[in-house]
């Protein structure tokens, strides 16, 4: 979908440990791959699997920051922007960054441990009422109301630093649940995206990554949460249409036209086999869209 040239200039955004970026500049000559992570962990990675690359560059930083970063580096455009959205493995399988209620570790979640307010410092700040909005919003949580009270209770009482409070406190709001209810990994999603700001991060980044896209250049983005997935279509939507931009007075002054072809009406999931490789792929969507000529524009 990124249609790589081997003289492109490309960004992945969410470089992680590096698998994607590899296989972008393994395709590059004279070309050149931008790879960002706000996660200094992965930074430190993927520096080191890329190092054999001398035409990569590895970044700390947010994709939301994309114009200043490029601005910085006297970028004027590019040719494909990769963004894998959301939580990684190299995050969610240490026990000290909080991402898991699996494993016991202190209520951190920040995607840039060095910068920001924890989970613990979020949830010890945050009314009832609006940890129960956040529930719902980013962790489609049903009982959001009963769990947002059973967290501030136990907060009340002194007993929320870890991630084992945090999943004790939703499984004692639903006792009635015979298991390990769902509520507890949507919750600890929730709290995730609320504390890293991810859904107003992802539209900035896209609608910068639009802006800087050469004719022809192209954007593809990898979700897992539905929030995620509306923000990438919607974005996308809307850029690959005609724009009305008006009078004060309601009349149309001028049409502005779209900046993008949707090269998927309909997101793409993973194959069986992907699958079968990587189980925590079941949830991905991938949409992909290509930026319109200029004298389209």
């Amino acid at each position: 979908m990124l249609n790589i040239r081997e003289d492109g200039v490309y960004i992945d955004c969410t470089v992680g440990t590096g698998g994607h970026s590899e296989r972008i500049a393994e395709r590059l000559s004279t070309g050149r791959l931008l790879a960002l992570d706000r996660d200094p962990s992965a930074v430190a990675v993927a520096r080191g699997r890329l190092r054999r690359f001398p035409n990569v560059t590895v970044l700390h930083e947010n994709y939301a920051h994309l114009a200043l970063m490029l601005g910085n580096l006297e970028i004027h455009r590019v040719d494909g922007v990769l963004i894998d959205a959301g939580i990684s493995s190299l995050q969610l399988d240490d026990p000290s960054r909080g991402f898991s209620f699996q494993l016991e570790g202190p209520l951190d979640m920040r995607m840039d441990t060095a910068s920001g307010i924890t989970a613990r410092e979020y949830l010890h700040r945050t009314d009832e009422q609006d940890l129960a909005r956040v529930l719902r919003e980013y962790g489609d949580v049903g009982p959001a109301k009963r769990i947002a009270a059973a967290i501030v209770k136990r907060r009340s009482e002194g007993r929320l630093s870890t991630t084992r409070d945090l999943a004790e406190a939703v499984a004692d709001s639903l006792r009635f649940v015979p298991r390990i209810p769902e509520e507890v990994r949507t919750v600890f999603q929730a709290i995730r995206m609320a504390v890293n700001d991810e859904l107003r991060d992802l539209e900035y980044a896209l609608k910068q990554a639009i802006l800087y896209l050469n004719p022809g250049g192209r954007l593809v983005v990898i979700s897992f949460h539905s929030g995620e997935d509306r923000v990438v279509k919607n974005t996308m939507r809307e850029a690959s249409r005609p724009r009305q931009v008006l009078h004060p007075d309601g009349r149309v002054n001028y049409v502005l036209p779209a900046r993008l072809r949707l090269l998927t009406r309909r997101p793409i999931g993973p194959g069986e086999e992907e699958l079968r490789a990587n189980p925590r792929a079941h949830s991905a969507k991938l949409r992909a869209a290509e930026r319109l000529a200029e004298e389209a524009c």
